[in-house]
């Protein structure tokens, strides 16, 4: 089982709904208008579908819809990876308010649309009355096709899309190839006069240092030549009454001894003073005038400056610039590769036209299996004789999913011509297909509950009740939700909802409440008679009961039809009861 229960409230026409669904196959009836259709909207609305306001019951604020699945083991590696909360039951929430604002939550944890749409893929298979619209293009169709083939065109699609990109390219540089190669000469040319310079990483500070030195090495010299006189000179220098000093503290610690630590500081000072005489001989020696030198230095300072001026930059960003100009022309080269490119071009189109073409062989594969299997469903569906067939044609154009072109073709009876599926006029006959077509699919997918909504619209007698047939079968396997207004089908249910709308405080409120015995029969005798029930359409009723309680062996079919009309034989004259 899948879907164990949903809650709703001040959803549409409903105020409050709380309900647990069974496996098997259940129902849901009512009259036109009644809100039958409203809990397969309200649970493809917490699956992800799109939201708004008008889903909100009128006068209230918020709809709060809840819907509990069992949880598949499938889908325990994609709920740990997104997040959420791994249990054994699945309990999904959205609310919308008035504004049609929406929020969503999985296992109490919030989540997005999206979530809720990869989880619906999952959880759910949704067949609609009008499903044989979507079936007249060609991309549903393929898509049809590729699940009934188990075909996976996932690698073809990557295949397809690195292509068009290498196309794509190939397109820009051919269009935009003289362009390109005007940038081109542009960069080089301003990459040859920055070259010229090629001015290195914090090289601009440096000549601003080293010119600073040069343009005043005279007074350097002068300065550091005046203190080594000032340390030197032996009237006025440091050096001899700091030794004299030094040496008279220390004749005269043995009598003081705190002329011994006062000594030591001066010996420290003495061997100070030594080092800076040492590194001024050191830096006169070295230093020098260097006027060649700094007439290089002024006119490499000057090159930056002028190059930065027509540049608009800081001299400090040239270097930076430099890089990102041969960066660009790099770039550029490689678009202006046009046969490079077509050679990529080429090679990526045939890496997609070579998968493509295994794909094209397991589609032709494919294609005459769900021709029979969908002509085969026909045949018990009123349609005997009938025909299905899978047409495979080459595409105007490649696409991601291939180079086929997928077209379903219907023949209603036998010698007639198929014909593509949306020219098939019948009311009746696209009901019916369709409903052969959801049944054969119904089987393809992993979701455990199947959702048939109006889907035997324009079909009835013996066909309506092969349906009811057919969907009591799928039941055996698969949860199977139906909206129906046949009797003929809700017969063959394992469960019945009557879903019903009243009067409440100047409102309509929709409600939802199993049905059994004497009410289920009651139900189905106003579906086959109307508002007026009669005793033969209340005997008509409890026969379709049994013969689907029974099964479908025609001894046991007469055997009831015989027993009922002996019932209604018996009651003369008949009698009429309202609803």
């Amino acid at each position: 089982m899948a879907l164990k229960r949903i809650v709703l409230r001040d959803f549409v026409i409903v105020q409050a709904l709380d309900l647990d669904w069974q496996s098997g196959f259940t129902v849901l009836t009512g009259e036109t208008g009644a809100g039958k259709s409203i809990l397969i909207d309200a649970l493809q609305l917490v699956l992800g579908a799109r939201a708004d306001a008008d889903v909100v019951r009128e006068g209230c604020s918020l709809a709060d819809i809840c819907a509990e699945f069992d949880s598949p083991p499938r889908l325990v590696p994609w709920l740990e990876e997104a997040g959420f909360a791994a249990e054994d039951a699945l309990l999904l929430r959205r609310t919308i308010d008035s504004q049609g604002r929406s929020r969503a939550w999985i296992n109490g944890t919030p989540a997005t649309a999206t979530q809720l749409r990869h989880l619906g893929e999952q959880l759910l298979d949704i067949h609609g009355q009008h499903a044989w619209q979507s079936l007249t293009r060609p991309d549903a169709a393929r898509a049809m096709l590729d699940t009934y083939g188990s075909i996976s065109t996932t690698e073809l699609k990557l295949l397809w899309q690195a292509w068009r990109e290498t196309l794509q390219a190939l397109e820009q540089a051919v269009s935009a190839q003289d362009n390109l190669q005007r940038e081109r000469e542009r960069l080089q040319w301003q990459i040859s006069e920055l070259g010229k310079l090629s001015p290195q990483a914090d090289e601009w500070d440096e000549l601003n240092a080293q010119h600073t030195r040069l343009s005043h090495a005279q007074t350097l010299m002068d300065t550091a030549q005046a203190g080594l006189q000032m340390l030197e000179d032996d009237e006025a220098g440091a050096a001899t009454p700091l030794n004299r000093a030094h040496h008279l503290l220390q004749g005269q610690e043995h009598l003081e001894p705190e002329f011994q630590s006062i000594a030591d500081v001066l010996s420290s000072c003495v061997a100070q003073l030594q080092d800076a005489r040492h590194s001024l001989q050191t830096y006169l020696r070295r230093a020098d005038l260097d006027p060649e030198l700094l007439a290089d230095l002024d006119q490499r300072l000057s090159m930056w400056m002028q190059l930065a001026r027509r540049y608009k930059r800081t001299p400090e960003e040239l270097p930076a610039l430099l890089e990102s100009w041969r960066q660009e022309l790099r770039q550029l080269d490689a678009a202006v590769d046009v046969e490079g490119l077509r050679s990529s071009e080429q090679a990526a189109h045939q890496q997609y036209l070579n998968l493509a073409r295994t794909i094209s062989q397991q589609r032709a594969l494919a294609a005459p299996r769900l021709s029979r299997a969908i002509t085969q469903s026909m045949q018990s569906l009123g349609m005997k004789g009938g025909l299905f067939e899978v047409q495979l044609d080459t595409a105007e154009s490649a696409t991601p999913a291939g180079t086929d072109s997928v077209t379903f073709l219907v023949a209603g009876h036998p010698g007639a011509t198929p014909k593509p599926i949306a020219k098939v006029a019948s009311g009746g006959e696209l009901s019916r297909i369709s409903l052969a077509i959801a049944v054969t699919t119904s089987e393809l997918g992993e979701a455990a509950t199947l959702i048939f909504d109006e889907v035997d619209s324009g079909v009835g007698g013996a066909v309506a009740e092969t349906v009811g047939r057919l969907m009591h079968s799928l039941g055996h396997s698969r949860q199977v939700l139906a909206v129906t207004h046949l009797p003929q089908v809700a017969a063959y249910a394992d469960q019945h909802y009557l879903v019903a709308k009243k009067p409440k405080n100047n409102t309509t409120i929709s409600s939802v409440a199993p049905l059994s015995g004497a009410d289920r029969e009651s139900e189905l005798a106003r579906m086959l008679g109307g508002e007026l029930i009669s005793d033969a359409t209340m005997a008509h009723a409890r026969e379709m009961l049994a013969v689907a309680r029974l099964g479908q062996a025609p001894a046991a079919r007469a055997k009831v039809a015989k027993t009922a009309a002996s019932h209604v034989a018996r009651k003369a004259p008949s009698k009429v009861k309202g609803d």
